[in-house]
């Protein structure tokens, strides 16, 4: 019955290729990760963002590959441990067979879980054919930051799949903080970032600036100079990331997350078209 629920929301997605029909089965995979979370009263401790949080909770049409949340309030000694059998539980209900790799290390705030699986593309039925030495593979890195920067907000939000849950979420002014300090303080380019940046801006979503003012003073470039971020200094500071940036490098990072559908938008991407955009994220602030 449980295997049946994850087949018909996979058919739901009406995958078009091999990479859509994986993307799809991680999201569903994320989701499932989700409600087992929030059935251990993980929710209780810390709340969802990133990526992710934006394609399943507020509709980015992007797919995303990591887990991402923040601890309400820092606590250096959080762990993963208390949840790892209600995650092992509610996968083997619906045909997972969960591998958990606590790689978390006590001197690090970022605590990281990775979660593997080979076995459920084995029972559910696949549209795409795949090698039978090449099972289709399901990993999920899951993050907390346990010494998170100060100023987040909040908001409670709900799913339904697989069954009515509900979970702690960043609200969107501080999910767009947190992805501008990706943006400025990433050692890489990673164009995910950028789509990400234009949902925003498209969107008119605000900025929460004391959250950023906090994550760069906490770490990055900035770390410890106590910049208060305002939005001239926010332009300006992106304006010489987005001049600086490869973006035939950027477009290919993004390519295989999105739908054929959004590939010919990428194409608009350079530094003439992202400086259009900040003018226009100028203007809303």
């Amino acid at each position: 019955m449980s295997v049946r629920i994850i087949q018909e929301k996979l058919e739901s997605y009406h995958a078009r290729s091999v990479q859509e029909e994986t993307n799809a089965v991680k999201e569903i995979t994320q989701e499932l990760v989700l409600a087992a979370l929030a059935r251990s009263n993980f929710f209780k401790a810390a709340a969802f963002q990133g990526g992710t949080c934006l394609r399943i909770l507020y509709g980015l049409e992007r797919f995303s590959e990591d887990l991402d949340f923040v601890l309400q309030k820092p606590d250096p000694k959080f762990s993963f441990e208390g949840y790892l059998s209600p995650l092992r539980s509610e996968f083997g209900a619906y045909g997972y067979d969960l591998q958990i790799d606590d790689r978390s290390k006590p001197d690090i705030a970022v605590k990281k879980l990775f979660l593997k699986d080979h076995s459920i593309g084995k029972v559910l039925s696949l549209q795409f054919k795949r090698r039978r030495d090449f099972p289709l593979p399901v990993k999920i890195k899951v993050e907390v930051d346990a010494n998170p920067p100060l100023g987040s907000h909040l908001d409670q939000k709900y799913l339904d799949f697989p069954f009515p849950f509900a979970i702690i979420v960043q609200d969107p002014p501080s999910l767009f903080a947190g992805k501008c300090h990706a943006l400025l303080c990433r050692e890489y380019v990673k164009g995910r970032d950028w789509y990400d940046f234009v949902w925003y801006v498209g969107r008119k979503t605000p900025v929460n600036h004391a959250l950023l003012s906090n994550a760069l003073d906490q770490i990055g470039p900035w770390q410890g100079q106590g910049i208060r971020v305002d939005k001239e200094w926010l332009v300006s500071a992106l304006e010489k990331k987005i001049r600086a940036i490869d973006w035939v490098a950027a477009k290919r990072d993004v390519e295989r997350f999105v739908v054929p559908s959004q590939i010919p938008s990428l194409e608009l991407w350079g530094a003439d078209f992202f400086l259009d955009r900040l003018e226009k994220l100028r203007a809303s602030l």
